[in-house]
């Protein structure tokens, strides 16, 4: 038998269409419920609830009746419909790709003119009738996953591996130390994206290499250093591209960590942002062909994302209230 879950067992569809099916053939409920796997309260219910004003159970009226309870029932979302500023709130914020958990944290952290809600409203909301349109934006921007494809490293000398940075840098106690990792096109295509996280504020920086040279790659680290002039360490994988990685070093006076070969994990901020990057930029595509306005798009989303660990601030938001701070202090000394 399925197990139950709260109240009674959602039928789906083509269930009811076989209930009506067995029933015209003169099955009992005992049999209908043995052929579809259920409890026999549960076939009854179904049956009593949704047959026709005449007695007769037919599957067009019971997927009609279903709809309709499902639509008006007071646990599918209600709090959320009968509130215009927060379902407006909610519906833009699902339709953006956040989850359901960012948002109710938002809420009651961020958002005090809101009604508070949890996060289960919130997924009873978008799987209601109410949010079926938002949940199927959501389906479309999830890319599927395929296997990854790397480039071998190679005998990068000199390397500092991770197992020797600091421990300041290992527990996120300061802003400015990076992970960086490089996005790569379809087999077909060219180009690839270089994107940098900051390990404690979360905000993240994106810039196209295209042609994919390592001089290119040097020139677009320093665009990004000059937007995040506080960048004092980087954390990376082993890549041919960071092959002269001491010079690198003394262009952007930081010290660049290496993850021990075939351990991604050991960088895993970058790595969970590139799987959000992944939404807009599927696997496969040609990113020589992404305006450099798109990507700017794409970096400005991950940025404005609501986050449980910079207590469901955004990281754009962390890092203007990091650089006041940073600001004020130098204020105070030069006072002093």
């Amino acid at each position: 038998m399925r197990r139950k879950t709260n109240g009674a067992p959602k039928l789906s569809d083509a269930e009811r269409d076989r209930i009506a099916i067995l029933k015209r053939k003169k099955h009992s409920i005992r049999e209908i419920a043995r052929s579809l796997e259920r409890s026999v309260s549960t076939i009854c219910d179904e049956i009593n609830r949704n047959k026709t004003k005449k007695g007769t159970y037919t599957a067009k009226t019971a997927i009609h009746k279903a709809y309709v309870r499902r639509k008006y029932a007071k646990f599918q979302g209600m709090k959320i419909v009968g509130d215009k500023p927060l379902r407006t709130f909610v519906e833009a914020r699902l339709s953006e790709g956040r989850s359901p958990e960012s948002i109710a944290g938002r809420i009651k952290k961020r958002e005090k003119d809101l009604t508070t809600i949890s996060r289960n409203s919130i997924e009873r909301f978008l799987k209601s009738v109410h949010g079926r349109k938002i949940e199927s934006v959501r389906n479309k921007q999830k890319g599927k996953k395929r296997r990854k494809h790397r480039t071998k490293a190679g005998a990068l000398d000199g390397r500092k591996f991770i197992d020797t940075r600091p421990k300041i840098i290992n527990h996120r106690q300061r802003v400015g130390d990076a992970e960086a990792d490089f996005i790569v096109s379809g087999k077909m295509g060219k180009g690839r994206l270089l994107t940098v996280v900051d390990r404690k504020l979360r905000v993240s920086f994106i810039e196209k290499v295209f042609p994919v040279t390592i001089k290119n790659v040097h020139r677009v680290f320093k665009r990004i250093k000059k937007r995040y002039p506080g960048m004092r360490t980087i954390t990376t994988d082993n890549d041919l591209l960071l092959l002269y990685h001491k010079e690198l070093e003394r262009e952007l006076s930081v010290t660049i960590y290496f993850c021990n070969p075939y351990h991604s994990w050991e960088k895993g901020t970058i790595e969970n942002t590139n799987g959000v990057v992944r939404k807009d930029i599927p696997k496969g595509s040609d990113i020589s062909k992404y305006s450099p306005s798109f990507i700017r798009s794409v970096e400005t989303k991950l940025n404005d994302r609501y986050m449980e660990c910079l207590d469901y601030r955004t990281p754009k938001e962390a890092l203007e209230l990091h650089r006041k701070r940073k600001n004020a202090q130098r204020r105070r000394r030069k006072k002093k």
